[in-house]
């Protein structure tokens, strides 16, 4: 009986000596790799890492124009070739009409339309003034600039870039608004495909097929549409930009919007082009140089002929 006794306080002692040393052991390990332990990386927590910034100087001390000495504009300007020979299409990464701008182009004929009231440009004013340009079209983020037959692009595309370029990287106004018009020098700049509560159905349905399906395919060649009436079934039409004095600007009225036309809207019956006297005179002086040219190849044909050349 003593001796179960004696065993049984020999080894309560050590367990409860183990239990005394292992508690606080446990615990330093708990307090240690509380201690330790990582924070958790939230969303709002990436929120906040930092981040560079290019340094800003004051307001009062910056160059001109407001922008700092040290600021740069970045200028990327593309340039596509379009359906007609006579027009290049330029592409600058800068918006070309201001916003909010009545219409979708401005077109300049000559250098005294870019001085005119009511949208004068000084960027088409120096285009207009370069050997060989004769007219300069506006779109909402390109130009076209359209020469004359008998100059060459290897001696005009270099002077226009370097101009389209300056104006760009400087920042220049390329259209300003004033008041007043001068002799009908400059049309009103009005959309003429834009919705008015005055028209009737037809009228309604004319200009949503020409806004909506034929003027992006017009204004990726470099040109533009106005809707110039509708009267007794026929669409009266004028092409602009490179499509006005492209040769195959009747073949686009003709097999291209009139068919459109015709075809989703029973009312029209055809349609035609409307030509300022300008272009009435110059193509009417084209068609005498054709003309002129057919009968010189005619006379040296006849000339070389192996009848006349015999003996």
């Amino acid at each position: 009986m003593f001796r179960r006794a004696l065993l049984s306080n020999r080894l309560a002692t050590p367990i409860e000596c183990s239990v005394r040393t292992i508690r606080p052991a446990f615990a330093r390990y708990r307090y240690v790799s509380s201690a330790a332990r990582l924070p958790t990386i939230t969303a709002s927590e990436t929120r906040r890492r930092p981040t560079v910034r290019p340094h800003q100087q004051p307001a009062s001390q910056g160059g001109v124009n407001g922008l700092s000495p040290t600021s740069k504009r970045t200028i990327f300007i593309q340039t596509e070739n379009t359906p007609n020979p006579d027009a290049l299409k330029f592409i600058p990464n800068h918006r070309v009409l201001p916003e909010g701008f009545p219409s979708t182009f401005l077109e300049y004929m000559s250098p005294r339309s870019t001085l005119a009231p009511p949208h004068p440009s000084p960027l088409a004013a120096k285009l207009l003034d370069v050997e060989g340009v004769t007219s300069v079209f506006y779109g909402t983020d390109f130009i076209t600039v359209t020469k004359g037959s008998d100059a060459n692009w290897a001696h005009i595309k270099p002077e226009v870039f370097s101009i389209i370029t300056q104006a760009v990287t400087s920042g220049e106004t390329i259209v300003t608004t004033v008041e007043g018009a001068i002799d009908g020098e400059q049309e009103s700049g009005e959309d003429s495909l834009s919705y008015n509560e005055d028209d009737d159905e037809v009228v309604s349905m004319i200009k949503e097929l020409l806004e909506t399906r034929i003027r992006p395919a017009i204004q990726e060649d470099g040109g533009d549409i106005e809707l110039k009436g509708f009267e007794g079934g026929i669409v009266m039409l004028k092409l602009r930009g490179a499509c006005r004095t492209c040769d195959s600007s009747t073949v686009t009225l003709k097999n291209g919007i009139e068919s459109m036309l015709m075809h989703y809207i029973e009312e029209v019956k055809g349609v035609e082009q409307v030509m300022d006297e300008e272009e009435i005179i110059s193509m009417h002086e084209f068609s005498k140089f054709e003309e002129k040219l057919r009968q010189q190849k005619g006379a040296v044909a006849t000339a070389s002929s192996p009848l006349d050349s015999a003996p």
